[in-house]
């Protein structure tokens, strides 16, 4: 299992890689969505005032109806007070799609994997998609993201980097960057060798899932750490649903900017596959 998906529509999609995170791209041309059709978008974070308002916005100019569940992860910045006031802000309909947002607040920062978790079992839309709040993914793909699943040709979508990627050589890629590449492919292919699955990317940010598979996965989660991304791929495998892969693209950011992960979260994640995949 785990397959990449061609739209019937469009053909081989194109990846894009981004210089400067707050740059819309150009959007992928799709067949309307149906206004009764709901999306949840569960967005954890932690500290990430400098980004979450845009993130937020660009997330809202999607042309469907979506539930957005913001679940801070115990922000010691003003990144809470941000969420709220979006929450009230954005909380109505927009070219007759309907927006629903809320915020759900851990008091103190327990990990991505307990936000996931927290945002997960309060979904209700009839497609969920797991959103990063720190710009390195592109909120304009959600909806090439969504479609297998709305073609009926998959249960469970992974956003991956690495399905034909395009250097950028315009661009100096931050410092760690392939180091992070390259545990990212071993951490991959030891999960693709224990699930069976044939993935490229299981530590991607953008998952998407029928609703009956998330509330399937969410009881079961937890890992709350950056290690629920293996846990999230091991429990999918468990389930025999249907996976696939579509291109993104992707702006790394540095620990400079933000970036929380570490090379320990490498090792967890290697323990975690061995943990809930055999």
């Amino acid at each position: 299992m785990g397959s990449k998906y061609t739209s019937p529509a469009e053909g081989q999609l194109t990846n894009h890689i981004d210089s400067y995170r707050n740059t819309e791209l150009p959007k992928h041309q799709h067949e309307p969505v149906d206004p009764r059709l709901v999306v949840s978008i569960v967005i954890p974070f932690f500290n990430e005032s400098q980004t979450l308002e845009t993130l937020v916005n660009r997330v809202v100019d999607n042309p469907f109806s979506k539930e957005i569940i913001l679940v801070d992860d115990g922000s010691t910045d003003d990144s809470l007070a941000i969420a709220q006031r979006l929450a009230a802000q954005h909380s109505t309909s927009t070219d007759g799609f309907a927006n629903r947002l809320t915020v759900k607040v851990h008091e103190k920062n327990i990990g991505k994997g307990a936000a996931l978790k927290t945002g997960l079992l309060s979904v209700s839309g009839e497609v969920v998609v797991l959103q990063d709040a720190d710009l390195e993914y592109h909120p304009e793909e959600i909806l090439q993201l969504i479609q297998p699943i709305i073609d009926g040709q998959a249960d469970v979508v992974y956003g991956s980097r690495f399905i034909n990627r395009v250097s950028d050589r315009s661009r100096k890629q931050p410092s760690g960057y392939r180091s992070n590449y390259i545990a990212n492919q071993v951490i991959t292919r030891f999960s693709n060798l224990l699930t069976g699955l044939n993935l490229t990317d299981i530590e991607t940010g953008y998952k998407v899932f029928t609703r009956e598979v998330a509330q399937k996965l969410a009881p079961a989660l937890v890992s709350r750490s950056f290690a629920i991304e293996p846990e999230i791929t091991a429990r999918i495998a468990k389930q025999k649903v249907r996976v696939v892969e579509v291109p993104i693209s992707y702006s790394s950011r540095t620990y400079q900017e933000g970036k929380k992960i570490g090379w320990w979260d490498g090792i967890k994640a290697l323990l975690t596959i061995l943990r809930f995949a055999v």
